[in-house]
């Protein structure tokens, strides 16, 4: 599994095989909703397997009080729009391709849900009685976003494909939008609370994993030397056994 170096670039970087399938599916699915917009809620009944598709969308009161537990990950491949599933798929291949192919597929998709489920649990927690449907996975994106700024924080990302802005001062851009949005207009429309949950809960577990490994390596750190105590006192004594000093009576 090859690492990239920070001067790496690519505007078109490869469609690696997990990132394929999520693509696939949500392009799928964004087909399907379609279809499922002329159906009525009768037959969406019978056919009780889409049934969750027709009511996919995050609303956090359905899931603090009707236990529609399934939108936490339905609404991740559900759209409004071209304009909306095409910057997603977008933002999803640019960032994402490099992250799969340094993490490994199982890794990476992984990272995908729980960043994406994270984001719906974050904003369901801050706004459990919102009658107002999230929609997209710009949760998982925004996580994934936050990881590659961090992964490779010098790494030069184009603005308008012009205007180069390293990584790390691009997240934390985006980062600061997303919260003066939420403060200044939480009503516009736009899930900026699923945003901000989908960075804070990468982080935490990336950062997590970096404490983890840290408490680990100190841990083992501590026990070599209370090991080699051990042994040094062991040591001492058999050799005042073998070699008794001539004060000793």
């Amino acid at each position: 599994m090859s690492r990239y170096t920070e001067s790496y670039m690519s505007f078109f970087p490869p469609l690696t095989p997990v990132l394929k399938k999520l693509m696939a599916a949500t392009a799928g699915v964004f087909v399907l909703t379609y279809v499922l917009g002329h159906l009525s809620i009768d037959v969406l009944r019978l056919y009780c397997w889409l049934y969750p598709v027709a009511y996919g969308g995050l609303t956090p009161y359905e899931v603090t009080h009707h236990l529609f537990l399934w939108q936490l990950f339905t609404y991740l491949f559900l759209h409004d729009g071209y304009f909306h599933i095409l910057f997603n798929l977008f933002a999803l291949w640019m960032f994402g391709s490099d992250l799969e192919r340094l993490w490994g597929g199982p890794k990476f998709l992984f990272y995908f849900f729980l960043t994406g489920v994270g984001a719906a649990v974050f904003d369901v927690l801050v706004q459990p009685t919102s009658p107002v449907p999230v929609i997209g996975n710009s949760g998982a994106i925004f996580g994934i976003l936050l990881a590659f700024g961090l992964i490779w924080p010098d790494r030069p990302i184009f603005l308008w494909f012009v205007v180069p802005v390293k990584a790390k001062w691009f997240v934390l851009g985006v980062g600061v939008i997303e919260f003066l949005s939420e403060l200044g207009s939480p009503g516009s429309g736009i899930a900026h609370l699923a945003h901000l949950g989908g960075m804070l809960v990468g982080y935490l577990y990336l950062r997590g994993g970096d404490f983890q490994h840290r408490a680990q390596s100190r841990y083992q750190g501590w026990r070599r030397a209370h090991l080699r105590k051990r042994f040094e006192v062991y040591k001492h004594r058999h050799e005042s056994e073998d070699h008794p000093s001539k004060w000793v009576n």
